[in-house]
């Protein structure tokens, strides 16, 4: 059985949850059948008087089976699961007995829905555990009454956002917010409160089942609610373009449930859920955000049998920010770090970077200040390649030249052990060129980290022709050490990520030379569900970058006796820099203006330099571009097997370059496009705008046999 029935002298009954055959508790018929029948006991049993809802395992609650939810295809199912799961817990809460959740652990989506329906909750406090709503992560919305029961308790103003964000707090962070009464140092204590409060509370009631109820706050009706609630749809889409029904669903789902009663909004929400639960935004992003990562996660890509490593000093070779990044989540997961720079100056302001960055966790309350030191004591900040002695690891982050990249490699292998690993964070070099400078081209290996590395949680792991499986095992563990999400890719020019976004850039820039308006190209990035507009985002990353991958690539293709084909984005690539000495956002001039003061707007002399065509394309057109170019090279970069799962190049393109979360990934948005649709659309893309629309062979013959793109 899944639950486990206790009950004591003083009539107390826990519940104790353990699911047989899974780490983690999760909601599904084989935990609701024996909870209605422990509910069913209870109501039968006089002599009952409360309940104690618990866990026996490390977590309370993980939330709903997805597998489940997942499979399901017909609304009336998903409506009807909805609408049984809510009537257990209404049962629960109407029983005439005191049902209180003791939380030992993380309680999440279904399993906080669980917990609120019990009349009082207290948890113990475990800065690791999480408690919230993140169902909209998955396109989803809570369907266990959530959208109910959490404004009822805390009031509109403040649930509202916890839900559209799915945010998710610490113990303490949640007794803050409301959500949970108690907390408790450990389980013996938990229970001892809990049992407390059911003999003192022998009438318990939830509030909102109460004589004269009233919305903490005022219901959707009140002045102030109104006020949020009428100018929530609108900030809401214009974060979300529209592309995240589950953000609309949810507003629709309180709005309604703050005019209604509370056994009405219910069943609102359970319509609303089942619409949900069928979309395709929430299969393209439970496929990928939830499968694709956990395959990701469990070492889908790591080689097997090789035993796991760890890495105990690690040594960062260039101290800017991308140096100082890695040195500080290193460090974070408890790491030795030696960050190294030719100046003494340049590597202790790498080592200054983990300061700033400590002090914002204490404002916050994540880290206590007397931990600082501790932290800080973990990072030494040096010139001397010899202080590189002992570390199982070292990654150079140093400018993307192959010359100061061959020097700093050289140095590191004269004092590092023969069987340790020598990495390079760079985005764009092939790993098998840049191994040539070591003489032990079998244990040097490509970790592509992203900027600010603190912040972002991909880290692509590149294969050199040489590198070894056991090299590449250890580069693993190291990126799952860090918390990272490792994804791993074969060697090529740009690798996967850097190659694939570098066509959304680049085709911004095609637009912009072809007189389309800048605002429009913009525009169209945002609407297809990208974070940025790839005008915006070339001068994040600066186009003088841009500018030196060219010239480096010119360089190289004309070593191997290749000329490289001249692109339209080229133009405007030398134009910005070498013409108009408008090299990006870091100088303060690109396609944008960046003031002092005030935010940035696009530069009036672009309509000078790059004038408007008198026809202007429709904006669908533009969004159909920008995504077509990304996706059409994500399958080239398949069926040339530089990136060799779909789970990588999904949970890649999206952690990597912001790839519309909502689509699934760049390869789930060419199958949930239709494979034969898709083909077709980007053959007619091709005719009208070049080759790089044109889908590879491989794409073609998936859509004649109709296999769309899975591992």
């Amino acid at each position: 059985m899944s639950i486990e029935f206790n009950k004591d002298d003083d009539g107390i009954v826990t519940l104790s949850i353990n699911m047989q055959g899974r780490s983690m508790n999760v909601l599904n018929a084989d935990l609701t059948t024996p909870l209605l029948e422990a509910i069913a006991r209870i109501e039968s049993d006089d002599s009952v008087k409360g309940v104690i809802l618990t866990s026996g395992k490390k977590e309370f609650l993980a939330g709903a089976d997805i597998e489940n939810v997942f499979a399901m295809t017909e609304p009336a199912v998903a409506f009807e699961m909805a609408e049984a799961f809510k009537s257990l817990l209404r049962r629960m809460e109407t029983s005439g007995r005191p049902w209180v959740a003791a939380l030992n652990g993380t309680a999440l989506g279904g399993g906080l829905e669980l917990a609120l329906a019990c009349h009082h909750r207290i948890a113990i406090d475990n800065p690791k555990a999480k408690f919230g709503l993140p169902e909209v992560k998955l396109g989803l919305l809570p369907g266990g009454g959530g959208t109910q029961r959490l404004p009822r308790m805390i009031g509109i103003q403040a649930s509202a956002p916890l839900m559209l964000e799915g945010k998710e707090m610490n113990a303490s962070k949640a007794m803050q917010a409301g959500i949970i009464q108690e907390l408790a140092a450990d389980g013996d204590e938990m229970l001892a409160k809990a049992k407390a409060w059911c003999l003192a509370n022998p009438k318990a009631t939830q509030p909102w089942d109460k004589k004269g109820f009233k919305f903490p706050g005022g219901d959707a009706r009140h002045p102030a609610v109104v006020q949020m609630l009428a100018v929530a749809p609108s900030m809401t889409n214009a974060k979300t373009q529209g592309n995240y029904p589950a953000a609309r669903n949810i507003l629709s789902c309180i709005y309604e449930g703050g005019i209604v009663d509370f056994e009405t909004g219910c069943r609102a929400e359970s319509r609303y859920f089942a619409e949900l639960v069928v979309s395709q935004v929430s299969k393209n992003m439970i496929g990928t955000l939830w499968f694709g990562l956990q395959s990701i996660n469990k070492g889908k890509s790591r080689p097997k049998g090789i035993e796991r490593s760890k890495v105990n000093k690690l040594g960062v070779l260039g101290a800017g920010m991308m140096g100082a990044g890695i040195a500080y989540v290193s460090a974070k997961a408890g790491m030795q770090v030696v960050l190294l720079d030719t100046d003494q100056s340049n590597a202790d302001k790498g080592k200054a970077y983990s300061d700033k960055l400590l002090d914002k966790d204490i404002k916050r309350g994540r880290l206590l200040p007397a931990d600082k030191s501790a932290f800080l004591d973990r990072i030494t900040a040096t010139t001397r390649f010899e202080d590189l002695s002992g570390c199982d690891l070292v990654i150079e982050a140093v400018f993307e030249d192959r010359s100061i990249k061959a020097d700093v490699t050289k140095k590191t292998e004269a004092v590092m052990g023969a069987d340790k690993v020598f990495a390079s964070n760079t985005s764009t070099l092939p790993i098998t060129g840049l191994a040539k400078a070591h003489s032990r081209a079998e244990n040097f290996i490509g970790l592509h980290f992203f900027s600010p590395v603190e912040k972002m949680p991909l880290v692509e792991i590149i294969m050199g022709e040489k590198t070894s499986q056991e090299t590449l095992a250890r580069g693993f563990d190291y990126v799952q050490q860090i918390r990272k999400t490792p994804i791993v890719v074969n060697d090529s020019r740009g690798f996967y990520t850097s190659r694939v976004f570098g066509t959304y850039v680049l085709e911004g820039m095609a637009l912009l030379s072809e007189g389309v308006h800048p605002r429009s190209i913009e525009a169209a990035g945002l609407q297809a569900g990208m974070p940025v507009g790839p005008l915006a985002l070339s001068d994040e990353v600066s186009i003088s970058l841009a500018l030196h991958v060219l010239e480096q690539t010119r360089k190289d293709f004309a070593a191997e006796g290749k000329t490289l084909e001249a692109r339209a984005a080229d133009g405007v690539i030398e134009k910005m820099c070498k013409e108009l000495d408008r090299p990006g956002k870091k100088a303060g001039k690109g396609f944008y203006d960046y003031p002092a003061s005030g935010e940035k707007r696009i530069w009036p002399g672009l309509a000078e330099h790059f004038p408007l065509a008198n026809e202007q394309p429709e904006q669908q057109e533009l969004i159909e571009r920008l995504m077509f170019v990304q996706a059409v090279d994500a399958a080239r970069c398949y069926e040339e097997n530089v990136v060799t799962t779909v789970a990588d190049a999904n949970v890649g393109s999206i952690f990597g370059w912001g790839f519309a979360p909502h689509q699934g990934g760049a390869l789930q948005y060419i199958n949930a496009y239709g494979l034969n649709k898709f083909v077709s659309r980007a053959e007619q893309l091709a005719g009208r705008y070049g080759t790089r629309f044109a889908p590879p062979e491989s794409l073609a013959e998936r859509a004649k046999s109709g296999k769309p793109y899975s591992d």
